[in-house]
């Protein structure tokens, strides 16, 4: 059974250029397209891997999902899935983010744009460690 990968992002451009790599690596990807549409899927398609855009409907949507995913009091079945932020800010701005247990509960963050290579080795290095 191939592993299931959500990728929740607001750019079809982007969920498109996600999807092409993972899907012809074998995994199965499901997709949202905001905040409320990703918490949906989580309860539905119950993935494997979740691949988060920072901005979407705003420009914390992203960090406010993994911080509900995550959260203490969340169910253990969302706390245990890992969480692939990626993000274009570290491109404009200069700012930097890194996983953090209490603010950022993510497993680790890809830049935009994506390096096919570089996704595949991170979406495999973190099912590998969840």
């Amino acid at each position: 059974m191939s592993q299931k990968v959500l990728i929740i992002d607001d750019d079809p451009d982007v969920v498109l250029s996600l999807r092409m790599p993972l899907e012809s690596a074998g995994y199965e990807v499901h997709e949202a397209g905001s905040q409320a549409e990703g918490l949906v899927a989580v309860e539905s398609v119950k993935p494997d891997l979740i691949i988060l855009d920072v901005m979407m409907d705003t420009h914390t949507a992203g960090f406010q999902l993994a911080q509900k995913l995550h959260a203490p009091d969340a169910p253990e079945e969302t706390r245990r899935i890992p969480i692939l932020m990626v993000t274009a800010v570290h491109q404009t701005t200069p700012l930097r983010f890194e996983p953090d247990s209490d603010y950022l509960p993510v497993d680790g963050f890809i830049d935009k744009p994506i390096d096919p290579k570089t996704l595949l080795a991170e979406v495999a290095k973190l099912l590998s460690e969840s």
